[in-house]
C-alpha cells in the first residue's frame, strides 16, 4: 500500500511538472515597438495596436516554451497620420494584400546568463518568411486575483528590404535596419 501511494504522488508530481500551461498575451500590459532611422541622424518610433499572442510552456521551464503570434498590419501607429497611412500603402506594408504578420517560434535556448534566452523562429512580413532570432529577457511570473501573469522583453533587428519593404531602396532617408522590442506579459489560462 506505500508503494502505491508513493507512485501516485510521483505520477501527480510528474504530471504537473510536465503539464502544458497554456498562456495568452494580455494587450493591456503589453506592446509591439519598432524604431527605424530617418534621414540618418534620428530615429521614428511606431508601434502596432492589433495583435494576438498565445505562448504554451511545459512545467516552469521557459526553454520548451513556442511561441504564435499574428499582427495585424493596419494597426501601424506612428503618431503621425500621413505617414501611417503611406506605411498601409503598397510602398510599405500593403495592407489591403496583407493584412497581418506572424511569428512562430522554432525554439527557444537558455544563453547561460540569468533570464535571458535567444527565442528563433519565422517571422512573415507581405510574402517572405524568414528566420529571425529575438534576445529575450524573462521577467518571471506573478500571481493576483485576476490570475497568473508571466512577463519578458523581446528585442531583434530586421532589414527591411528582406521583406520587400523596398520604399527608398538606397536608404538614405529611411534606413534599412528596423529595431523591434517587444514587452509582453502573457496570462494564464
Amino acid at each position: 500500500m506505500k508503494k502505491l501511494i508513493i507512485f501516485a504522488v510521483l505520477t501527480l508530481f510528474t504530471a504537473g511538472a510536465f503539464a502544458q500551461n497554456q498562456w495568452k498575451v494580455d494587450p493591456y500590459h503589453s506592446s509591439l515597438n519598432f524604431n527605424i532611422e530617418h534621414s540618418g541622424i534620428s530615429l521614428v518610433n511606431g508601434k502596432f495596436m492589433d495583435y494576438t499572442g498565445t505562448l504554451s510552456t511545459t512545467g516552469d521551464a521557459l526553454t520548451a516554451a513556442t511561441f504564435n503570434f499574428e499582427v495585424q498590419t493596419t494597426s501601424i501607429n506612428t503618431h503621425v497620420d500621413q505617414r501611417d497611412k503611406h506605411l498601409r500603402s503598397a510602398d510599405f506594408f500593403e495592407v489591403e494584400k496583407y493584412p497581418t504578420m506572424t511569428f512562430k517560434s522554432s525554439q527557444i535556448l537558455a544563453t547561460g546568463k540569468p533570464d535571458h534566452y535567444l527565442l528563433y523562429g519565422t517571422l512573415t512580413i507581405k510574402d517572405v518568411t524568414k528566420a529571425v532570432v529575438f534576445d529575450v529577457y524573462y521577467g518571471g511570473t506573478a500571481k493576483s486575483e485576476q490570475g497568473e501573469k508571466l512577463g519578458m522583453k523581446a528585442t531583434t533587428t530586421i532589414n527591411r528590404f528582406d521583406y520587400n519593404i523596398n520604399y527608398d531602396p538606397t536608404a538614405s532617408g529611411i534606413g534599412k535596419d528596423v529595431g523591434i522590442v517587444v514587452h509582453l506579459q502573457f496570462a494564464k489560462q
